[in-house]
């Protein structure tokens, strides 16, 4: 009789043990879950909408983004990046018509046929953290309170960033936070979601571009002129003829933009050195041209528009950080184009790698006029 009360009471423990142990998830079914979320978000149905702050941890002190990001299925995008200590907001929008980068600071925006962000993935798109996870055969696996928490390799395009963190929640997988570090385990780039669901009340109008623009900024937008390379040209003050860098006026390095100051970029490739600094005569804009030259040759316009433009052109999305985007056109001679607190870049070149042209413009992110 006693051995049978020592068997009944090794099968009563031996059966709590399972059943404790059911609720709690291991790696491989955790990541064989998301791979039924991901799926899912390609389906007709799928659809989220999520809000929180970015901190990039580069420079001086760090700078603080609210992002804001709405997907639905297809492939319709519009993620809204807002620095709230400079009241900058930068729009980025997919539709049937192509992708948008809106700029409500220079009330102007830019239209090109790409496939982004299938190619560009980014610390804020839930689909991009999904693919890290599935993709990382490698990865970590941790459980921390509500949160499951993966360590993987980093995939963005800077090649500096290796490593990423992702924390999901426990009860429907949705991410709460995100850290990407760099070689040495700094964190450069950190995302914490507020909110983030997937049962959303987007519609197909939530992408339109008119929509978009409206909110954005009242005015009605004018198509900008461009060349054969889908470069914006520059326009005089005087008749409808326009300009290269002919009759150029040279300023000196520290000289200014009218009443603004010219910005200089940071960093400058090995072997190369600044030439010449020349300002638009009679410009609206206030633009200005600064020549390089060494072991490559290239040249940095910028420039303050004041009227809304909205251009379209033949390029490819490239992001310059993780709140600029870039629009990268030419074959022979290449131009990035991109806007940041008010202000319109330009670097053209034949010859200045596009990874050597993205680092110049990181490093004019911010800075002030000179």
């Amino acid at each position: 009789m006693r051995r049978i009360s020592w068997v009944l009471l090794a099968v009563v423990l031996c059966l709590t043990t399972i059943l404790a142990g059911c609720g709690k998830k291991n790696a491989d079914s955790v990541v064989k879950d998301l791979g039924k979320v991901a799926d899912k978000l390609e389906s007709a149905k799928g659809a989220y909408q999520g809000a929180g702050v970015m901190t990039i941890h580069t420079g001086s002190a760090p700078q603080e983004y609210q992002v804001e990001v709405w997907y639905q299925s297809p492939s319709y995008y519009r993620i809204s990046l807002t620095n709230g200590q400079k009241d900058i907001t930068q729009i980025v929008l997919r539709n049937d018509d192509g992708v948008f980068v809106l700029t409500p600071s220079l009330n102007k925006s830019f239209r090109f046929k790409s496939d982004w962000p299938d190619n560009q993935g980014q610390v804020y798109l839930y689909q991009t953290l999904l693919s890290s996870i599935l993709s990382d055969n490698t990865r970590q696996f941790a459980e921390d309170k509500d949160s499951y928490v993966f360590d993987v390799a980093a995939n963005y395009h800077s090649h500096s960033l290796i490593r990423q963190k992702i924390w999901l929640a426990k009860d429907n997988y949705t991410p709460k936070q995100v850290q990407v570090s760099d070689s040495e385990a700094n964190v450069v780039v950190e995302v914490k979601f507020n909110t983030f669901t997937f049962d959303t009340n987007l519609t197909k109008d939530s992408f339109d571009t008119n929509k978009n623009l409206s909110a954005m900024n009242d005015a009605k937008g004018t198509m900008a002129e461009v060349d054969e390379n889908g470069i914006p040209v520059v326009s005089t003050t005087e008749g409808n003829g326009t300009q290269g860098t002919e009759g150029l006026t040279e300023t000196a390095a520290g000289g200014d933009m009218g009443s603004f100051g010219i910005i200089y970029p940071e960093y400058v490739p090995a072997g190369v050195t600044n030439k010449d600094t020349m300002e638009v005569p009679e410009s609206k804009d206030h633009a200005v041209i600064l020549k390089y030259d060494g072991v490559y040759q290239y040249t940095i316009m910028e420039s303050r528009p004041v009227d809304r433009a909205v251009s379209l052109v033949p390029g490819e999305a490239v992001y310059i950080d993780f709140t600029t985007v870039g629009l990268l056109t030419g074959d022979q001679q290449r131009t990035l184009t991109w806007s940041s607190e008010g202000v319109e870049y330009r670097i053209t070149s034949a010859n200045l790698p596009v990874e050597e042209m993205k680092k110049v413009a990181a490093s004019m992110q911010g800075e002030s006029g000179k």
